[in-house]
């Protein structure tokens, strides 16, 4: 009897995760890239607060672009939304576009941010480290922040917004909203130190 290789399972049933790299090590743990044919768990992670960090990233895209007030509880129309941005942006990166969400995580999470501190009745601003999960939950708020600030009042449609957005966001390109508010957060946290 001979074992052979599991068939890749590929994501929309394009795009391969099993080439998918991690750069930052801090961030490896809380970036999931299970094989899924559809971005779709029914909820099974929702049970504890760090299970988050088990579900395909994607899903959590498409679960935090559900959570705006014009997708709230679409999740077919946002996953196409998701399919379509992976899409435009294959086309203009030649890229896998799961890595480039990828990339766009690790460099829109804020390393730092501010606390407030209470001496005495004055408040005081404290910067502290940010933890990896929340760097990824940040990251992922700020670009779909970008995405639904771009498409409101807007001819273009929200699938080439976000896909604008991801390869911005993954060049580190400073004029991209969610890169912007990175860099002002962590500019707040560098002068409360």
């Amino acid at each position: 009897m001979t074992q052979t290789e599991p068939a890749t399972r590929l994501l929309f049933n394009k795009w391969d995760l099993g080439e998918v790299q991690v750069t930052d090590p801090s961030l490896v743990r809380y970036i999931s890239l299970n094989p899924v044919i559809v971005p779709h768990s029914t909820g099974k992670f929702t049970r504890q607060e760090f299970n988050k960090a088990n579900m395909l990233i994607v899903e959590r895209l498409i679960n935090r672009l559900m959570q705006s007030e014009m997708n709230t509880g679409n999740k077919q129309l946002a996953t196409r939304i998701v399919r379509d941005a992976f899409e435009i942006v294959h086309k203009k990166t030649k890229k896998n576009p799961v890595q480039v969400l990828v990339e766009a995580i690790a460099n829109t999470g804020q390393r730092e941010e501010t606390v407030r501190l209470k001496y005495g009745g004055i408040n005081v601003p404290k910067s502290v480290d940010t933890a990896p999960i929340r760097r990824v939950n940040t990251s992922l708020y700020f670009i779909s922040e970008a995405v639904s600030k771009a498409a409101h009042k807007s001819k273009k449609p929200v699938a080439a917004c976000l896909a604008d957005e991801l390869i911005a966001a993954s060049k580190g390109d400073v004029k991209a909203y969610s890169v912007n508010k990175k860099e002002e957060r962590e500019r707040i946290a560098k002068s409360a130190r």
